[in-house]
């Protein structure tokens, strides 16, 4: 059987604790609220959606912190830890190969038809506003 992400990160929340790391820890424990929370909400989210939407987030504020201040160094070694629960992330050339492939799937190809296309299987594994680029340079 397959153990559900929940799980996953209970055990390495465990192993985090005995290993006295405290940044990873802290990425764990919030991510298991974030599980907690999902699983009492009214409408609730795949575990991978949860991930992905926390660590964007985590990865955007980095840019918040100066270059070489503590509170930078903490969020980039939490997104270090987040990174182990999302899937393979798309290189450049899988994702054009990917535009290409929808575009020629596509009777009329425009920019939604394949935001929507491509939107799904490059979910947390690429970044949108790349891959909004990308459909765009490939509409011209």
């Amino acid at each position: 059987m397959n153990e559900s992400l929940k799980d996953n990160v209970s055990k390495q929340i465990m192993a985090a604790m005995k290993a006295k790391d405290k940044i990873r820890l802290n990425a764990l424990r919030y991510l298991k609220k974030l599980f907690i929370e999902n699983d009492t909400a009214k409408k609730q989210q795949a575990e991978i959606d949860i991930v992905i939407s926390y660590a964007k987030k985590m990865k955007d504020s980095i840019a918040m912190y100066p270059e070489g201040s503590d509170q930078r160094r903490d969020i980039e070694a939490e997104v270090v830890v987040l990174n182990e629960f999302l899937p393979q992330a798309l290189t450049t050339e899988e994702v054009q190969t990917m535009i290409d492939e929808a575009k020629a799937k596509l009777e009329n190809p425009n920019m939604g038809s394949l935001m929507k296309e491509l939107s799904g299987p490059t979910k947390g594994r690429f970044e949108g506003r790349e891959l909004s680029k990308m459909v765009q340079e490939a509409l011209k």
